[in-house]
């Protein structure tokens, strides 16, 4: 507990959850690291691609920016509705599930779930990529700083909304702040600077048509897109007027977001930079105008923090969403319940450790991890435009048509985006996530038949409560030898009943006899059983002979009550064995079986 106060600090009351909230200038910062991040990785993915079709090629990444940004406006706007029109949050799966049915609405979840791993993955090994690209001797350690990164991202969130708030601010305006000053001064020198001749790039595409270069590298720079959607899924965590707030928030981003992205796609062709894989293109971009001075390292530390912490999106929705979902009992009830920040935490724990696990698979590469990043997330967009088309037929309120309008282009555009991204990138990897998403949604719904099956068995609609008692109450008492525990577990079990018997199981002959012998002079009044055990097993004998008394009493319950000591110290259970508790495991599954423990507190 002390470790858990250090870590996280003390608890909230519920009562002040309200207080917890975020402003509009916080929100930007917790739901919008995500989208803002990718602008240090998308518009290179572009070059990446088009690279493969030579210098050609490369005048194209422009108009492809154009062509993204055009589609981070119609999405944008697209949730801006979304956010009206739900208020209560959980974006895509909610908006998917009322209006189009319950598989749409889990794939939606499932397939925001998945990307929120993904983005967790992805902004982190980038960060840490910015930060090698500054420091190359740090290359061999990519694997443990990532994991470090993510660790410390967890910690914060653990931590409530409000404080991790406060913490990532300054990164987040840091580093728009340092790249619209990069603009700005790219913008400047371009006029006292002669553009640089094209590199001599060879096409390495073979007989690829060029078409499908482009579309490659149009699919790899949605990747721009991802976070675009957190803020609808986030809407309860702003302060009143939520859906307001929200959508202020929302539009700050978008407008930030397509600036940037324009911005560095169009200075990466003017000054001829091109991917490599010891320097990512931004900081080819800041050495180019900076040099390597202060403002440079600025921006290098801003990029590598903004995309280390653009996991902090996820960490804010991924246990938001999972709760939702776990509250309609399609995720374990365990991820609906709110921790002593009054955050989800058992959500930010499973985030945290899936997320690990899948950076220490691809070992921290980035461009490994893009090709499964924005599969999940144009899925999601295209079903929650679809919903609201639906929604908005059904409603027919105020302006109506005009939001058939937005959100029918947003679903025709996002889908279009989807296929194209998943053909072009199936062989890189996006077959992981196409199959990943089918796999979830069936565990969702094998979830969800668990507790509903659950819950028809526990009501008391379908039941006939009858006035029968037990006919008969055995008490059993293993024991392993004659020791103080063992005696309050006696008293107790005589309390219990008038038939008690202890039990114990005949492994070592001189140990039984010495027992007996101690039995025998504290004449409690209770009869003791010895059970044979040939081959040394304690627990084997013991579950026979409560069948056998099962068979006995059919009609009967038996309690076994299990005498423990208690050690003061928690290093103190690795010296002793766990008998008891393996027993009460066993006993569990035993239908007419109760097992109780008395436990005998020793001191230190």
């Amino acid at each position: 507990m002390s470790l858990k106060s250090f870590l996280i600090g003390s608890p909230i009351e519920t009562i002040k959850e309200k207080h917890e909230r975020l402003t509009k200038t916080m929100g930007l910062a917790v739901f919008s690291s995500d989208a803002l991040s990718s602008v240090a990785y998308g518009p290179e993915e572009i070059l990446l691609a088009l690279m493969v079709g030579g210098a050609a090629l490369l005048h194209l990444s422009i108009p492809i920016a154009v062509g993204i940004v055009i589609l981070i406006a119609i999405v944008a706007t697209s949730y801006f509705q979304t956010i009206h029109a739900y208020p209560s949050g959980g974006g895509a799966y909610i908006v998917a599930k009322e209006n189009l049915g319950t598989y749409p609405g889990l794939i939606a979840g499932a397939a925001l779930l998945i990307d929120y791993v993904l983005t967790v993955t992805v902004s982190v090994s980038a960060g840490i990529a910015a930060v090698t690209s500054a420091f190359p001797g740090l290359r061999d350690h990519v694997v443990a700083i990532c994991l470090l990164a993510i660790g410390l991202i967890m910690i914060i969130n653990l931590r409530g909304v409000k404080e991790s708030g406060k913490i990532f601010s300054l990164p987040v305006y840091l580093f728009v702040g340092g790249l619209l000053l990069l603009i700005a001064a790219s913008f400047s020198r371009s006029f006292s600077i002669l553009q640089p001749p094209m590199p001599d790039l060879k096409p390495s595409a073979g007989n690829l048509l060029p078409m499908f270069i482009i579309l490659k590298a149009f699919a790899s720079g949605c990747a721009t897109l991802t976070g675009i959607e957190a803020v609808s899924n986030g809407v309860r965590a702003f302060k009143a007027p939520e859906a307001k707030n929200a959508g202020v928030t929302l539009v700050w981003m978008a407008v930030i977001l397509g600036v940037l992205t324009i911005g560095i796609a169009y200075f990466a062709d003017y000054y001829r930079i091109l991917p490599n894989a010891n320097e990512t293109v931004l900081s080819q971009l800041s050495r180019t105008i900076f040099s390597t001075g202060p403002i440079y390292y600025t921006i290098q530390f801003a990029t590598s923090l903004i995309l280390i912490l653009a996991a902090n999106t996820s960490f804010a929705d991924f246990p938001r969403l999972s709760s939702i979902m776990a509250t309609d009992r399609y995720l374990p009830r365990q991820l609906s319940n709110r921790g002593d920040k009054l955050v989800f935490s058992n959500g930010i724990l499973i985030l945290g450790f899936m997320s690990a696990a899948l950076l220490v698979v691809f070992r921290g590469d980035t461009h490994a991890l893009i090709p499964l990043y924005a599969v999940g997330v144009f899925t999601a967009f295209t079903l929650s435009q679809a919903g609201m088309v639906v929604h908005w037929l059904k409603e027919r309120g105020d302006g109506w048509m005009r939001g058939i309008v937005i959100n029918g282009l947003g679903t025709i555009t996002t889908g279009v985006v989807l296929v194209v991204i998943a053909v072009e990138k199936f062989e890189h990897g996006a077959w992981i996530v196409l199959i990943a998403i089918p796999a979830l949604v069936y565990l969702t719904r094998k979830v969800h038949q668990h507790y509903e099956s659950v819950a028809e068995q526990l009501s008391l609609d379908s039941c006939i409560i009858e006035a029968k008692d037990y006919q008969h109450h055995s008490v059993i008492v293993p024991i392993s030898g004659m020791q103080q525990a063992v005696i309050g577990a006696i008293k107790y079990g005589k309390a219990l009943s008038d038939d008690v018997t202890a039990v114990y199981v005949y492994i070592d002959p001189v140990e039984t006899r010495k027992m007996k012998e101690k039995w025998d002079a504290l004449c409690m009044g209770v009869k003791l059983e010895i059970l044979h055990s040939p081959y040394r097993s304690v627990t084997e004998p013991l579950m026979d002979y409560i069948e056998g008394i099962r068979e006995k009493y059919p009609d009967g319950v038996i309690t076994v009550v299990l005498p423990e000591f208690v050690p003061s110290k928690w290093w103190h259970h690795l010296l002793h064995n766990q008998t008891a508790l393996f027993i009460k495991g066993i006993l569990l599954f035993k239908k007419g079986v109760v097992s109780t423990s008395v436990p005998f507190h020793l001191r230190k």
